[in-house]
């Protein structure tokens, strides 16, 4: 196990044990019980109390937009939780200036107001923006099997309308291997059928060249390198599929983030990574990945959990952020393990 992780595990038992949660029970992941994982019906004693069912700023009320809340959300480790945790609460008011005030700081100078911040973020159904539509994802819904993006975060300033795609990660090692290197056939009800040769996805140049032959997500009817192809950097030719084994998530983001791009219906489209700055792992894997090779059009970003933290600890009211600060300083140790 990671360092970083199992410093997180025990962190978040040693939240539990102090915080006046609904349950004591320990919860069930992949079929066995573990102290930092909460019943599923309590899933919701691991919010910040001001986005919990009984608060203003409600995120189950949220979630009722057609929205599927991720299945390991009973995980005090759940970097969905995080991402509700540290952003949701800013996406009405009081918060949105402030956040918008980070966003221009570390993303993009344009940025003057957030105008919504929305969670598994997608285009409506009817849009051409869709990803069934432009990525050629069907059957997924908001928050499952179709690339919705963590959080985004619609922006403005100066006459521009901007979009900021963001993926949140805490704990993980990586972006995960693209879902179409599996052998067997899939189970799910599109029986997609399963990778003959996993080892094309080895030489980026054979897939770009021979993508209905090479790319097996092509096969499935994926549009991923539509939007990604043309752009990609020669340089790269000669490496790995980027989403083969540890990219898959970015890969994804940044096709839509390009599609929306392409489309005009933007001034402007950027695509960001918000990782925890004590998980060294990722940030090697980020690092190996040089993904900026491949973010041509949308420019790439990357951002830690802890500036934005010490973000509003600098420029916030602290009568209106004070609790939330304790929060999530107890909740995820950014002082204490910082």
């Amino acid at each position: 196990m990671a360092k970083f992780d199992r410093e997180m595990e025990c962190h978040q038992i040693a939240w539990r044990r102090t915080a006046a949660l609904s349950s004591g029970e320990f919860g069930l992941q992949n079929g066995r019980r573990y102290e930092w994982i909460l019943p599923a019906r309590s899933w919701e004693d691991g919010l910040w109390p001001g986005i919990q069912s009984t608060s203003g700023n409600s995120l189950p009320a949220y979630l009722d937009k057609d929205i599927k809340r991720h299945s390991g959300s009973h995980n005090l480790k759940s970097s969905w939780i995080l991402c509700a945790n540290l952003y949701f609460p800013f996406g009405a008011e009081p918060g949105m200036a402030l956040l918008a005030g980070f966003l221009q700081h570390r993303v993009d100078p344009r940025i003057q107001n957030l105008d919504a911040l929305e969670l598994e973020y997608a285009e409506p159904l009817h849009s051409a923006l869709h990803p069934s539509k432009l990525l050629g994802e069907t059957a997924g819904t908001r928050g499952a099997v179709q690339t919705s993006p963590d959080v985004a975060f619609r922006v403005s300033g100066n006459g521009y309308r901007g979009l900021v795609l963001t993926e949140v990660k805490f704990t993980e090692h990586s972006f995960y291997g693209c879902s179409a290197r599996r052998r067997k056939d899939g189970s799910d009800p599109l029986r997609r059928p399963g990778n003959p040769d996993p080892e094309r996805c080895n030489s980026l140049g054979n897939v770009l060249a021979n993508l209905e032959s090479q790319c097996h997500q092509v096969r499935w009817g994926r549009k991923y390198w539509e939007h990604l192809g043309s752009i990609t950097d020669k340089n790269a030719l000669s490496d790995c599929c980027p989403a083969a084994h540890t990219g898959y998530q970015l890969l994804r983001q940044q096709a839509l983030a390009e599609g929306i791009a392409a489309s005009g219906e933007y001034d402007f489209v950027l695509s960001c990574a918000a990782i925890d700055d004590r998980n060294d792992i990722l940030k090697k894997k980020l690092t190996s990945l040089d993904w900026k090779r491949f973010a041509r059009n949308v420019p790439f970003t990357v951002f830690t959990h802890q500036c934005w933290v010490e973000w509003v600890r600098t420029h916030g009211d602290l009568g209106q952020w004070g609790d939330w600060l304790e929060y999530v300083d107890t909740r995820y140790g950014f002082r204490k393990l910082s």
